[in-house]
């Protein structure tokens, strides 16, 4: 079918779904109203370096109350890239940052500028929801180096109705600054996250009153470190996070956990970290004290997610509207020595909250297949009824108990791939230079990474710009300690362990620069035979040789940015049916 008589027929059928709701639901909302006949809304909170593994849904009773139990939980959910402004590209582009080019918090490779210059604002989340007849909303945090300064040049292109925090302030707990719609900024007087939910409330009052279905994203600052301008450099200083008065003498006994990787007397990771000395007992102290402060911070988000839910109750939206709750990053404090800080491969960084609420998704359901931010474009437009995209990276999540059953046996489920350029910035007052000065910068962290999950392994490999590597079996070192790239003589999956790395490497090779469906069928790049669809598949020793003939995974420099010429190999070998191997095609 030609693609505009294409677009005919979905335009046609999109009018037609609209009128129908529009004439069961009748011109107004009342109290109670239903919208079951209308495409689903979609209310998505989005918080900021909020951790999974050190245990802060513990202690957000409404979140777990109205999400979780009302939901299901996604425990291996994960972002690609672990850092604030690229993870809210790819999330709302569908898109790994290899391909939106946007890999940095800031200019010249990064931040809201870059998010334009690569064309984005023509092309994202916002805009395909409204060509397919959505009402959108945006209220908090966008991308970094949105300011004062260019808020209007350009606009962010797409929504019905905004309420941005604006850069330089955008971190800034008490009187931030506002940008509403097309308004000049403003400077607010009260606490972020209650703004926020203020705001969020009144676009759930706006949105009720149109035929249109809606969404909402909502992102609160919480439980980020504040931060504030230091003359004469680019980077800022980092200071705690700030709770709520109401909220600031909560958990006095609360301690990051002790896991084995919490300042450990023995070294560990690669790169920059594994030259981290171990922080000293004042030290622990504060970053027990840090810790308190994200949990603080974090209990104003509690309360939004009450009045959010509440509201969505009041007006009868509750029954036909997805809520999902995930943070465009995780973080550690103290894991392998480092101090608060995000961006490094490692579970607590990669491995973020993600739960959804909303209509057929089982209640009080935990899954542990992966699902990336990648996939929530994807999953958006499934649920909306929109035909997938086919740049998207991603696919969408199973939402559903059939569908969640499908999604363990599903290969497109084994992997996630993670990736990160340029330098490493470490947070919180032990982070800093001096008593005012700005954060400490590490060493280039630019890596190309993955987790490999399947019923008999779960791994996670890398590959760093100085071609140091690393190879975990979490299975067994749920915390990342100890290498398992350099026991040559090793066993690993019941092959030695050269055997296991150099599909690991080849799997690598694909995903560090996959488009499309190749990101998620990886293995058919290697087989086009279709004949290996998993690692476990692609152990059979039949296929040694074919993967000890491919390239190996190197860097030439390390980069601020992606440089594709400065990454190695981009291209390996494919297996073909009379067993012979040759150049991808």
């Amino acid at each position: 079918m030609p693609r505009s008589i294409a677009s005919l027929f979905l335009t046609l059928g999109l009018f037609l779904a609209n009128a129908g709701a529009s004439g069961a639901q009748g011109a107004a909302h009342a109290p109670g109203h239903s919208q079951e006949s209308k495409r689903p809304n979609f209310v998505f909170i989005l918080t900021d370096d909020q951790d999974l593994h050190l245990n802060s849904l513990d202690y957000m009773p409404n979140l777990q109350r109205l999400i979780g139990d009302e939901g299901t939980v996604f425990e291996r959910h994960f972002c690609t890239i672990a850092v604030c402004c690229p993870s809210r590209v790819s999330l709302m582009t569908g898109k790994l940052a290899h391909n939106t080019n946007v890999t940095d918090v800031t200019p010249p490779y990064g931040g809201y500028p870059k998010f334009v210059s690569e064309g984005h604002n023509d092309n994202y989340l916002p805009i395909w929801l409204q060509d397919a007849g959505y009402n959108t909303y945006y209220t908090g945090k966008f991308l970094n180096s949105h300011s004062t300064s260019n808020y209007n040049n350009p606009y962010p292109k797409g929504w019905n109705g905004t309420d941005f925090l604006m850069d330089p302030s955008t971190y800034s707990y008490w009187n931030s600054t506002f940008q509403s719609n097309h308004d000049a900024p403003v400077v607010s007087d009260g606490y972020s996250t209650d703004l926020i939910s203020n705001y969020a409330l009144n676009f759930i009052e706006k949105a009720q009153g149109s035929d249109k279905p809606f969404f909402i994203g909502i992102a609160p600052i919480a439980p980020h470190a504040q931060t504030a301008a230091v003359e004469g450099s680019s980077i800022p200083a980092f200071t705690d996070p700030v709770p709520a008065a109401r909220h600031a003498n909560k958990f006095p006994n609360a301690k990051v956990p002790r896991g084995e990787n919490f300042n450990p007397d023995t070294p560990s990771g690669a790169s920059w970290v594994l030259d981290l000395p171990q922080l000293n007992s004042s030290e622990v102290t504060y970053l027990d004290e840090y810790y308190r402060r994200r949990l603080q911070s974090l209990q104003a988000v509690d309360e939004l997610v009450e009045g959010v839910v509440t509201k969505l109750e009041h007006y009868g939206l509750l029954d036909n509207t997805y809520i999902f709750y995930t943070s465009d990053n995780g973080y550690h404090v103290g894991q392998h020595r480092m101090v608060p800080g995000k961006g490094c491969p490692y579970e607590e960084d990669i491995n973020v909250p993600m739960m959804v609420r909303g209509p057929r998704v089982p209640k009080g359901r935990t899954v542990d297949f992966v699902t990336s931010h990648t996939d929530i474009a994807a999953t958006l437009f499934d649920l909306a009824g929109i035909p997938l995209r086919e740049d998207f990276d991603g696919l969408p999540m199973p939402l559903t108990s059939s569908e969640m059953q499908d999604a363990k046996d599903d290969p497109r489920r084994e992997h996630v791939s993670v990736e990160y350029w340029g330098t490493n910035l470490q947070e919180g007052s032990i982070g800093r230079t001096s008593p005012t000065g700005p954060g400490v910068v590490y060493g280039n962290n630019t890596y190309k990474a993955m987790r490999v999950i399947g019923d008999s392994y779960n791994l996670f490999y890398s590959v760093w710009c100085t071609n140091e590597h690393e190879l975990y079996d979490l299975t067994n070192d749920p915390y990342q300690m100890r290498n398992l790239f350099t026991k040559s003589k090793s066993k690993l999956l019941g092959r030695d362990i050269k055997q296991v790395i150099s599909r690991l490497d080849a799997l690598l090779l694909v995903l560090k620069s996959c488009k499309s469906s190749e990101c998620t069928l990886p293995w058919q790049v290697l087989h086009p035979d279709k004949k290996v669809t998993s690692l476990s598949e692609a152990l059979n020793p039949k296929y040694d040789a074919f993967y000890a003939a491919q390239p190996d995974i190197s860097f030439s420099a390390c980069e601020l940015g992606y440089f594709p010429e400065s990454e190695g190999p981009q291209e390996g070998y494919a297996y073909r049916q009379n067993g012979d191997w040759s150049y991808w095609a």
